[in-house]
């Protein structure tokens, strides 16, 4: 099916794909995965509910349906999954054409929300892997858009959250959406202040949301005994563990990769019944002739906001068909 894309969200990985410095996209590249917009023509096979005129959410990952990882039922872990605005051109063109299997309809979330779907998924999702339940203390390393999408999914499921992250700008947000504390580890001793605020012991669970070597240590750190964590993400250098706390505390530590329909579904509900937090998180929208003056806006101010969306023209000056050549922002590769 044919999507008129409206809404998409600036992500780190684009602005890795921008500076040429993303291991995984290869240039040239239209970057963009956390799309949303509206179906304006579909193939023959598609059913008659995805019809034209519908908004929809984009998943952006796609499985291949017989490596382990979809054997087992977890697709978001394909061995050889191709994301939009990585392996495969993305969202930052005015149509994006993608197989109906992978949106999702929705005509009661505001348009520009539709671009936060993703990202926060990638947060709940981290969650469900960490199993958390009513009365834990959650702490989430890294105060971005993962981070908080973290946040607010532990928050659902009635848990205590602190968030630890360097941004002072970012303090007030993190508390206004519901966290208990909010930790600088670049001016306090992180350990010291998480035991203080948990009696000693240390946290339930943590969630490293933010590509840092130290993040990976401190994950393990701040956990309590018997604890548990969630590692979202990767960063190119080799990190060295010292081995005891691991042990001897008998740490569950999960790898956390994108995120499941299931974990779509329930950003969906939450974002619908909670639009103004949502609509905070958003802090600046650009329009589609300015996508490179956007990630030049993104890179300065990403310690001071949680995301930015480019908008879209609603209907362009070409009309659209599927062998339309669409107006997009293309990464070429650097001289």
């Amino acid at each position: 099916m044919l999507l008129k894309v409206r809404h998409v969200g600036l992500c780190g990985s684009d602005l890795n794909t921008f500076r040429g410095r993303n291991p995984l996209a290869d240039l040239p590249r239209v970057p963009g995965h956390e799309i949303g917009g509206r179906i304006v023509e579909t193939g023959a096979a598609v059913p008659a509910e995805v019809a034209p005129g519908a908004n929809a959410i984009i998943f952006p990952n796609t499985n291949c349906g017989t490596c382990t990882a979809c054997r087992k039922g977890r697709v978001n872990a394909c061995q050889f999954n191709a994301t939009l605005g990585v392996q495969r051109d993305g969202g930052m063109s005015d149509f994006l054409c993608v197989p109906w299997e992978k949106l999702i309809l929705n005509d009661v979330l505001l348009a520009r929300h539709l671009a936060l779907i993703e990202p926060l998924s990638v947060g709940f999702h981290a969650i469900a892997r960490d199993r958390v339940y009513q009365r834990e203390t959650v702490v989430v390393l890294g105060g971005g858009i993962i981070g908080v999408g973290a946040m607010l999914g532990a928050l659902e499921r009635g848990a205590e959250v602190i968030a630890d992250d360097i941004s002072e700008a970012k303090s007030e947000a993190l508390l206004s959406l519901g966290g208990r504390a909010v930790i600088d580890p670049g001016e306090q001793d992180a350990l010291a202040a998480i035991r203080d605020l948990t009696g000693g012991n240390g946290a339930d669970v943590t969630v490293k949301a933010v590509g840092l070597p130290e993040t990976f240590l401190a994950a393990v750190d701040l956990a309590s005994f018997a604890g548990r964590g969630a590692y979202v993400g990767h960063v190119r250098e080799k990190v060295a563990y010292d081995t005891a706390p691991f042990n001897l505390k008998e740490l569950d530590m999960y790898g956390s990769r994108n995120a499941t329909r299931e974990d779509f579904e329930a950003v969906i509900a939450f974002v619908a019944a909670n639009p103004e937090p949502s609509d905070r998180l958003i802090l600046r929208v650009f329009f589609g002739n300015d996508t490179r003056e956007s990630f030049a806006w993104w890179e300065s101010n990403r310690n001071k906001t949680f995301k930015a969306v480019v908008e879209f023209p609603e209907w362009p000056r070409s009309e659209p068909h599927f062998s339309t050549e669409h107006t997009a922002c293309r990464v070429e590769p650097r001289s």
